[in-house]
């Protein structure tokens, strides 16, 4: 074989900080032993993966097309070694999932995932669908599960489950008694609702589609909960799963109120990126999730 894996090490590290002093450091190596196992890839195959701008390096054209492959090469060649080590351990599988999702449906996976697998871990990253998409995108995340519908060329998105946004107010609210709301309510009320950038922000968008403009959103949060409060304080109208409004609307502390003729249906998926390995931890999570 014409390289080593410890030259591939390099160019990942390298090529994810475009800086050779930050990638010896996160390799443990001297800066000098980084630059020669990179020098002698690229001289190896008569080629360059990096634009060089003085002292800076750049990824360039070849080397992001080489970037994933190398990724999942490494990926690969880490459970190949785990194996020969007999390590029966599944390690960590790092999750990321939007804050409806990891609140209400993925805190409920990772117990059972652990059980099934001794010794396995999750660590669970918690942002919205842009930031989670971003990740995995990257290598970041092993895995993703969000809300909405996203365009990526290079995530294998994959159908979960079916879900619906439910408006809502406060009882003391006096739509609480009509339920079902007009045009005019809607474009009277204020609103409180998730930032640009999620899932459930998407849908609301595109349910609202010919009143957006001038609907009065009073507040944006990142918050499901800070929401449900502000609304149960009487600030506002909120818009947000029927997953996160169970148990306030079982208390009757927040009221479900009617639309007709918008659409809040909305579907929830698993991303991975395309080049990434999929491990028998991802495998198993990927399973546990499509059944639960």
């Amino acid at each position: 074989m014409k390289y080593s894996l410890r030259q591939l090490e390099v160019f990942r590290a390298v090529a994810h900080s475009e800086n050779i002093t930050q990638a010896a450091e996160r390799l443990n190596m001297s800066q000098s032993a980084a630059s020669g196992a990179l020098r002698e890839l690229e001289t190896r195959f008569d080629l360059q993966l990096f634009d060089r701008i003085g002292k800076r390096l750049k990824l360039n054209e070849l080397g992001q097309v080489l970037k994933p492959q190398v990724h999942a090469l490494l990926e690969h060649a880490s459970d190949v070694e785990r194996l020969f080590s007999q390590h029966n351990q599944a390690g960590t599988l790092k999750v990321g999932a939007t804050l409806t999702i990891g609140n209400y449906l993925a805190i409920n996976i990772m117990p059972r995932y652990m059980q099934a697998n001794p010794g396995a871990k999750v660590a669970l990253d918690v942002a919205n669908t842009e930031n989670i998409a971003a990740k995995v995108s990257n290598f970041e995340l092993d895995i993703g599960l969000i809300e909405g519908e996203i365009q990526n060329s290079l995530l294998d998105i994959i159908p979960w489950q079916n879900d619906e946004l439910i408006p809502f107010c406060s009882p003391e609210n006096p739509l609480a008694k009509k339920q079902t709301l007009t045009e005019k309510d809607i474009l009277e009320s204020p609103w409180i609702v998730r930032e640009k950038g999620s899932g459930t922000r998407q849908t609301f968008d595109w349910a609202m589609h010919g009143l957006l403009p001038n609907i009065n959103i009073m507040m944006e949060l990142q918050h499901t909960e800070g929401i449900k409060r502000a609304v149960e304080a009487n600030l506002g109208l909120g818009c947000l799963s029927q997953i996160a409004l169970v148990d306030a609307f079982k208390r009757g502390s927040l009221v479900p109120l009617k639309i007709p003729d918008r659409d809040f249906s909305r579907g929830f998926y698993l991303i991975v990126h395309q080049q990434k390995y999929r491990s028998p931890g991802i495998e198993r999570w990927m399973a546990m999730c499509l059944q639960h």
